[in-house]
C-alpha cells in the first residue's frame, strides 16, 4: 500500500486534502491526523470491516478499547445508552479538548471498536483538522495514537509516518500537536467518575468541576498488569517504549545524578542515554544527554517526552536513564507515560 502525505501545515487546500480523507474514512480506509494531543489513526468506529484494519496496522491486542471521536456534542446521543448528568457539566467545561468520557455503549457500537466491553469511551477533540475531518466524514472516527504498538505516541506527522508508510492509506500533516500526552480518561459509567488514564485534564481539575472523582487502581500500581480487561486504552499493555532498556530513577535529585553516572561507567561498549531537564543536563557522562524541558515547566515537559523518546531510537541508544518528577497535576500524567516506557523498570534512590 502507498501512503499518501497530505502537507496541510500552511493552511492552503485544506477542503480539498480534507475531503479526500473523509472519503478514505467513508470507504472503509485509514488516515491519521492530528489532534491537539497526538495523532491519531482513524476509521469509521462503526464499521466492523474498517476497524480491524486499526489493529492490523498497529499491530495492537484486539482487547485494547478504541475511542471514538466526534465533532459535536449531539454526534454522542447515538453511540451511548445514556448520558449522566455530570458528563455534561465535564463536557460543558472540557470540551472540545483534552478528555476522554466512558459511557455504556449503544447497539450500534460494534464490539471490536470497544474491545469486547459493554462500555464505549468517546472524546471531542479541539484540533480544527480532525474536528472538521470528523465532521466531514459524516461518522464517528475511532482514533488510537498514529503509531506502531508499544511506541512512543506520535506528536509530529513524521512519526507517523515513521512507523506506519506503507500500512495506511493517508497522513495529514497538521504540524506538531500542542500538548504531546493522549487525554484523560474518566469512566463515567459508575456512581462516582474514575480516571482509567491521567492526561492534561488533571484529577485536581475534574474535582473542582463536578466533586468527587477516584483514579482507578490499575493506574496507580506500579506493576504491569497483564491479567485483567482494560477498561480503557493504554491500562494493560507496555506503552510508549524506546527500542533501549529504559530505566528510572526516584529520589533525591544530587543522589540520582551520582548513582546514574556510577551506573553509565560499568556499561562499556553500551551506547547509554539519559532524559534530563534543562537543570541537570550538563551534569551527566553519558553518550546521550536530552533535556525534556525545564522542571518550572510541567505542559513543556509534556509536550517534549515523546519526542525525546523517539530520539533516542534515532541515536541508538541502548541503555536510557530517566529522571522522575513530582507526581502532582501533570506530573501525574507524565509519570504514568515515563512508567510504562520503562516497563515498571523503577529505582527508589
Amino acid at each position: 500500500m502507498k501512503t499518501e502525505y497530505v502537507d496541510l501545515r500552511d493552511g492552503k487546500d485544506i477542503d480539498e486534502g480534507l475531503y479526500k480523507a473523509a472519503q478514505i474514512i467513508k470507504n472503509g480506509g485509514l488516515v491519521a491526523f492530528p489532534t491537539e494531543t497526538v495523532y491519531g489513526l482513524g476509521a469509521n468506529g462503526l464499521d466492523e470491516n474498517a476497524v480491524p484494519k486499526i489493529y492490523e496496522a498497529k499491530g495492537r491486542p484486539s482487547d485494547n478499547p478504541l475511542i471514538l471521536h466526534i465533532s459535536e456534542f449531539d454526534e454522542i446521543k447515538n453511540i451511548v445508552k445514556e448520558i449522566p448528568n455530570t458528563a455534561f457539566v465535564l463536557a460543558d467545561e472540557f470540551w472540545p479538548g483534552p478528555l476522554t468520557m466512558v459511557f455504556k455503549k449503544s447497539n450500534i457500537v460494534p464490539y471490536r471498536t470497544t474491545g469486547g466491553l459493554e462500555s464505549v469511551a468517546v472524546r471531542m477533540p479541539s484540533n480544527k483538522i480532525a474536528r472538521e475531518l470528523i465532521k466531514m466524514a459524516g461518522v464517528p472516527v475511532a482514533a488510537p495514537s498514529a503509531n506502531s504498538s508499544g511506541r512512543p505516541s506520535p506528536t509530529k506527522a513524521s512519526h507517523v509516518m515513521e512507523d506506519l508508510a506503507g500500512k495506511i492509506d493517508m497522513v495529514i500533516d497538521g504540524g506538531a500537536v500542542d500538548i504531546g500526552i493522549e487525554s484523560t480518561i474518566v469512566d463515567m459509567t459508575g456512581e462516582v467518575p474514575i480516571i482509567l488514564r491521567p492526561g492534561f485534564i488533571t484529577e485536581e481539575m475534574l474535582s473542582e468541576a463536578i466533586g468527587r472523582v477516584e483514579v482507578d487502581e490499575a493506574v496507580k500500581s506500579l506493576v504491569q498488569g497483564l491479567d485483567f480487561k482494560p477498561k480503557a486504552p493504554g491500562m494493560k499493555y507496555r506503552h510508549y517504549a524506546p527500542s533501549g532498556k529504559m530505566v528510572i530513577y526516584k529520589g533525591d535529585s544530587k543522589k540520582v545524578i551520582e548513582l546514574i553516572n556510577e551506573e553509565i561507567k560499568k556499561l562499556i561498549g553500551k551506547k547509554t542515554a539519559v532524559l534530563a531537564t534543562d537543570e541537570t543536563k550538563d551534569l551527566y557522562e553519558a553518550d546521550i544527554v536530552v533535556s525534556v524541558g525545564s522542571r518550572q515547566n510541567a505542559e513543556n515537559i509534556a509536550h517534549n517526552l515523546f519526542d525525546v523518546l523517539r530520539k533516542f531510537d534515532e541515536m541508538g541508544a541502548e541503555i536510557i536513564f530517566s529522571e522522575s518528577f513530582d507526581e502532582n497535576k501533570l506530573g501525574f500524567a507524565i509519570m504514568n507515560r515515563l512508567h510504562k516506557s520503562a516497563g515498571y523498570n523503577i529505582i527508589n534512590v
